[in-house]
């Protein structure tokens, strides 16, 4: 038997970061949407745990026990006393090391396969405690939809979104270390006192309203300059489709995906259209949001 789950990549439509703390996180107010570019993950009955991947950019996956997915199934393991006898494979869609979350939705991914294959019954609660202790987005992907994240990211408050918003990402060539761009964060404040990360109610307003002339007028993300310090280039890339027509631009969460908000589908195929006509960027996708957590797709046999 077989079972696979499908998880969604993330935007941050805000993310909001304070100082760093005593503990090397930054206290957030992150504000999550999921969009419709999947990962799926299926666990299968094997010797031992094994983690394979395809897809776009799978070389840069890695497969040992340090993957976020097999640590997933090996924290179901430690808490349920089963043996951690899986074969893990990734079929990767989400861009990696791109600032969308994608090795956080295969740890969302894994635990759900995981204990739906072993019958191991977690609770939701369960499930969103692991997926806190593997990561600070592997909470979202793991609920979807649209959130907003304090502490580290990790405590969630669903959000109400009253429509479909539509978007580009472009993929750079490269990748950022999601821990460089917050030292880079801390270096660029270093002497100035952070203020206290809020999330904007303007911005809530806009999602539970469905407004994207609204939402593109207060999309921010606190660790843009750190991400364009750090990676000029992405520079032209977001001036590139804001010339083509996005309503706003924005660098996804640590990088170096850049996201770009447009008015409507047919929009939104244009600004790719001239995000690859720029030649600032290796391929963009479209797509759209809200999209749901992770979700059973298939048991096989």
């Amino acid at each position: 038997m077989s079972v696979t789950v499908r998880v969604p990549a993330k935007v941050n439509v805000q993310l909001a970061v304070g100082g760093a703390r005593a503990d090397g996180f930054h206290d957030l107010a992150n504000v999550f949407l999921a969009v419709g570019l999947y990962d799926e993950v299926t666990a299968t009955p094997a010797d031992e745990l094994r983690v394979t991947c395809s897809g776009p950019d799978a070389h840069q996956v890695p497969l040992d026990r340090g993957n976020l997915a097999a640590r997933a199934a090996l924290a179901l393991v430690e808490r349920h006393g089963v043996a951690p006898d899986v074969h893990l494979h990734i079929a990767k869609d989400i861009p990696v090391a791109g600032g969308m979350a994608g090795g956080s939705a295969d740890a969302a991914g894994a635990l759900v396969a995981c204990d739906a294959l072993w019958g191991t019954g977690a609770s939701r609660g369960e499930l969103l405690g692991i997926c806190a202790e593997l990561g600070s987005d592997v909470p979202f992907s793991l609920v979807g939809g649209a959130a907003l994240g304090t502490g580290r990211g990790e405590v969630l408050t669903p959000l109400e979104v009253g429509g479909t918003f539509h978007w580009v990402f472009a993929l750079a060539d490269g990748g950022l270390s999601t821990p460089a761009v917050y030292r880079e964060f801390d270096r660029l404040w270093e002497g100035h006192e952070v203020p206290a990360p809020e999330a904007s109610p303007d911005l809530i307003e806009a999602l539970r309203a469905g407004d994207g002339v609204a939402l593109a007028g207060v999309l921010s993300n606190d660790l843009q300059p750190a991400a364009l310090s750090l990676f000029p280039a992405l520079e032209r890339t977001l001036a590139a489709g804001t010339d083509g027509g996005a309503l706003a631009a924005l660098v996804s969460g640590s990088g170096p995906t850049t996201a770009f908000l447009a008015k409507d589908e047919e929009s939104a195929r244009s600004v790719a259209d001239a995000l690859l006509a720029s030649r600032t960027c290796r391929a963009v996708r479209v797509t759209s949001g809200p999209a749901p957590g992770a979700t059973v797709r298939a048991h096989g046999t």
